[in-house]
């Protein structure tokens, strides 16, 4: 029998990716614990630290509040699972995120989703309005794709990644959000605006809004910006996270 069966994930690899596995898992557990799952539909990235361009994808067909540090899936740029795994993953997921890491070595986290909220905005033609604080926090960074079907055309890499650019942020038409980061806080907390700002927006929609111009928009974006990159901040605010998926849905990080 091979040595290598007998142990653990953890014993397997180095510290560094058992921490970002711990992360990633913490952070499906987080989107869980939001209600912005679609059952198994949607992912979530974590570039693998070291020289390959491996990352690491949630096991398709298992729900976010099963997915653990131990049965998240590594696959290198060209899909290949490493090492061999019961579990597969999705093929859209691997489109989206293998042309975003391959595209951005900047990013070492990226999400996507299919809430209500999402959805819903990205089917509006005028897209996210400047009518929240939360709105006005992230727009100034985000990006949109057309809607070509579900992602699994290798020729719509080019696209997504020619159109999301240097930002941070996209709404995908029609289809849904999408959020990177340099950190596993920084991809989350640009998410909760987008999907508060979305849901804001749709709520008031029916009443005549009040929208603010580039001038506001650009003080709001300045003023919020540290929440994304002041690394002591980051550090500090995903230990609270975690401690609280540690308290509502423990065993991510088995």
């Amino acid at each position: 029998m091979d040595d290598r069966a007998q142990l653990s994930v953890k014993d397997q690899v180095s510290a560094e990716e058992w921490k970002a596995r711990c992360d990633l898992a913490a952070l499906y557990r987080l989107v869980f614990m939001h209600g912005w799952d679609d059952l198994f539909f949607t992912h979530i990235s974590m570039r693998v630290p070291g020289p390959e361009e491996h990352f690491l994808l949630n096991p398709f067909g298992l729900l976010f509040e099963d997915v653990t540090a131990s049965n998240l899936v590594k696959v290198d740029i060209d899909g290949n699972v490493l090492p061999p795994s019961q579990y597969g993953i999705n093929p859209a997921g691997f489109t989206i995120h293998s042309a975003i890491h391959h595209a951005r070595p900047d990013v070492k986290v990226a999400m996507h989703l299919h809430t209500d909220q999402g959805v819903a905005v990205s089917a509006q033609k005028r897209g996210l309005l400047p009518i929240s604080q939360s709105a006005m926090t992230v727009m100034k960074d985000v990006a949109y794709h057309g809607y070509e079907g579900i992602a699994l055309e290798e020729d719509e890499k080019e696209r997504l990644v020619a159109d999301l650019g240097d930002k941070n942020l996209m709404i995908l038409n029609n289809h849904g959000t999408l959020t990177t980061g340099d950190h596993p806080f920084s991809c989350y907390v640009r998410m909760y605006m987008l999907e508060r700002a979305c849901k804001m927006q749709t709520l008031a929609q029916g009443a005549e809004l009040v929208e603010w111009g580039k001038d506001m928009q650009d003080r709001v974006y300045a003023q919020g910006e540290q929440a994304f990159t002041n690394e002591f901040f980051k550090e500090i605010a995903w230990a609270a996270l975690r401690g609280r998926v540690d308290r509502q849905s423990p065993g991510y990080d088995a």
